[in-house]
């Protein structure tokens, strides 16, 4: 017989390995788990949210520590913050919400439409006035609430659904009152489930003319919007002809209302008269360049017929045109410009009427993507200072202080910026410093890897967005707020009045 002998211990390491092979492989799995289930349980939304508890305080560095303490007992709320509740109305326009079949280019795409058209009437307004909105929601299942995109109205008159106001139910009302203290081109829209509502055509344009009226012979807005990937103008495909004699100096008040940007230049030479509602100083013929107007930007173009009784093309994109002149004029379409006018050193300067250099408050708004979790759903995401949503920044101000934003856009797509109840004035893009007419606008393009320094006066209380107007980039969380101290929101994201501004 042969015996075997056996190493003392040795069964014992034998049984320890194996132990080994079972129990690290665990711990790796609880030690991936375990967090991922926390991020993905820290994602998710409650039931019905204030953006008062989102995130955290970013006061700017005005000497206060981060925190999240966004409620005060003594608030005054948003809803206080209306326009002159005594004066009568100058102009009453009353519209209709319904959700109905578009008929585009011959095409029937799903939408929306505002008194049985897409975009909805026009409102056309004199600076000073105080216009009164009475909107209906008609069949919009999802609900409506209206945003006067660019004009710094009161803000219980912002129309965010969750922020300022409940959505709007079919079968009920909603009243809108502001004064129209500021000449110019704007628009207005849905910011109820915003992203669809805007791309299925709920929105219209709104111009406020100074009281003196414009020095432009023809005036004509023009809203480019794509519907199901069909390029229009004013709801039609194609190009829009407008009439005028020879010699004729025109105003063409351009907006983009979809989601990217798009680039605007013409068959002659042109002048940049006004950006997102204010006009530029002194500014100058331009030939050979193209504006790029970004998703949610206003740009005034003044051109003139041609004496010779041809037309004028001003090309919104190079699927559509504006053609002014004689009605059986034509003309070619120009070849899209290589050089984009540089509103960084476009016009003339003059004084903004504030001193940046004073700023109390100085706020980071970082653009980045990265994984995680939002709203409980894995994916890459947007991020602002490197936070998901909703842990994003509260940007905190008091009424009359001068803030500094640096926008730093660290993804590789454009983002247009789009902060309410405010204008930003530009101060440096990269580093560079702003030498022309002062430059405000509402919404900024800041494109891959760029930079850019802004200013603004904190003028006008309450609570206000402060996110990217690439409507699907704010659903998926890229969005902020502003908040004016000793300020509340008696509102909910989500709950009975289901409100998603986004």
């Amino acid at each position: 017989m042969v015996i075997h002998s056996q190493r003392p211990g040795s069964g014992v390491e034998t049984r320890g390995r194996r132990m080994l092979r079972v129990v690290l492989p665990v711990l790796a799995t609880v030690a991936i788990v375990v967090p991922l289930a926390w991020m993905w349980q820290a994602s998710r939304m409650p039931a019905a949210y204030s953006v008062m508890e989102m995130g955290y305080l970013d006061y700017g560095g005005h000497g206060q520590d981060s925190g999240h303490s966004h409620h005060s007992e003594a608030a005054r709320s948003v809803t206080e913050l209306v326009a002159e509740p005594a004066r009568p109305a100058d102009v009453r326009v009353d519209l209709v919400t319904r959700q109905e079949i578009l008929k585009i280019g011959g095409r029937s795409i799903a939408g929306f439409t505002v008194n049985g058209t897409s975009p909805g009437p026009e409102i056309r307004v004199r600076q000073g006035q105080l216009i009164e909105v009475h909107l209906r929601n008609e069949s919009v299942a999802a609900g409506v609430a209206l945003h006067w995109h660019g004009l710094d109205v009161p803000n219980a008159m912002d129309g965010v659904a969750g922020v300022t106001q409940d959505a709007v139910p079919i079968g009920a009302r909603f009243t809108y009152r502001f004064v129209a203290d500021r000449a110019g081109s704007f628009w207005y829209h849905s910011h109820q489930v915003s992203n669809p509502q805007v791309a299925g055509g709920l929105l219209g344009s709104l111009v406020v003319l100074p009281p003196s009226g414009i020095a432009e012979q023809v005036d004509v807005a023009a809203l480019a919007h794509t519907y199901g990937g069909v390029r229009t103008i004013n709801g039609k495909a194609g190009d829009l002809r407008v009439p005028a004699e020879p010699g004729r100096r025109m105003r063409i008040r351009i907006t983009n209302t979809d989601n990217g940007p798009m680039q605007v230049w013409t068959s002659r030479s042109f002048r940049l008269l006004a950006v997102d509602g204010t006009e530029v100083n002194r500014p100058t013929q331009v030939s050979d360049r193209a504006v790029t107007l970004t998703a949610g930007a206003r740009a005034d173009i003044e051109t003139q017929v041609p004496a010779d009784g041809t037309a004028v093309r001003v090309q919104l994109s190079k699927a559509t045109a504006v053609i002014v002149g004689p009605q059986s004029a034509e003309v070619p379409v120009p070849p899209q410009p290589g050089d984009e006018l540089d509103l960084l050193s476009y016009g003339s300067p003059a004084t903004l009427g504030f001193e940046p250099a004073q700023a109390g408050r100085r706020f980071d708004y970082l653009i980045g993507r990265r994984p995680g979790f939002v709203k409980g759903r894995p994916g890459m995401w947007w991020s602002i200072n490197g936070h998901l949503y909703p842990n994003v920044p509260m940007f905190v101000v008091r009424e009359g202080d001068v803030a500094l934003v640096h926008i730093e856009n660290r993804s590789s797509e454009v983002h247009p910026m789009h902060l309410h109840g405010h204008h930003m004035v530009v101060l440096a893009r990269n580093g560079v410093a702003a030498t022309g007419s002062p430059w405000w606008v509402d919404s900024l393009n800041v494109a891959a890897k760029e930079s850019y320094d802004v200013a603004f006066v904190a003028d006008n209380p309450g609570i206000w967005m402060d996110h990217c107007h690439n409507l699907k980039h704010a659903a998926d969380g890229m969005v902020a707020h502003l908040m004016y101290e000793g300020f509340d929101t008696p509102y909910r994201i989500a709950g009975p009045a289901d409100n998603r501004p986004e």
